[in-house]
């Protein structure tokens, strides 16, 4: 039996956890997670969990902020006066705001502080700074196939 490892596709049935046992994420509801093992395709601690697992194998690992989304960064948090927002947009406490950059791509921003006249924006990964705890199910474990050299 093929146990992951580098270069390796695995296909996992996930479920993940914060500390206080609250679910914000799972595979068990839409399809299982595929991945290649080595490219930085998922968080670089559950890349780690699945490393010598096999087809069949279950295991549950707990993945620190810092091998997860790291930690918050005060700079992403930033009070801004609600004037410099279109008059017509609706901000609430928790709600998601769509910023464009200028070079035209898109990011989101939480709604974390609301005064009067004010706005508090964080622009850090809703993870970040949270251990997230996974339980994995190992579905397939197969080998990239290798291209054959070509023939002139």
């Amino acid at each position: 039996m093929l146990a992951a490892k580098e270069g390796n596709v695995v296909k996992v049935q996930y479920t993940g956890r914060l500390a206080d046992g609250s679910v914000f994420d799972s595979s068990e509801e839409s399809r299982p997670l595929q991945f290649i093992v080595g490219k930085n395709e998922v968080v670089k601690g559950f890349e780690q969990a699945v490393v010598g697992m096999v087809s069949g194998e279950k295991r549950t690992v707990t993945v620190p902020s810092s091998e997860a989304y790291g930690p918050v960064k005060p700079e992403q948090i930033e009070e801004i006066d609600l004037s410099v927002l279109p008059e017509d947009m609706e901000v609430e406490l928790g709600s998601k705001l769509e910023v464009t950059r200028p070079d035209g791509s898109i990011f989101y921003v939480a709604v974390v502080g609301l005064t009067e006249d004010t706005v508090t924006l964080d622009a850090n990964h809703p993870l970040a700074g949270k251990d997230l705890t996974f339980d994995i199910e190992m579905l397939e474990v197969t080998q990239v196939p290798t291209q054959p050299p070509t023939q002139h």
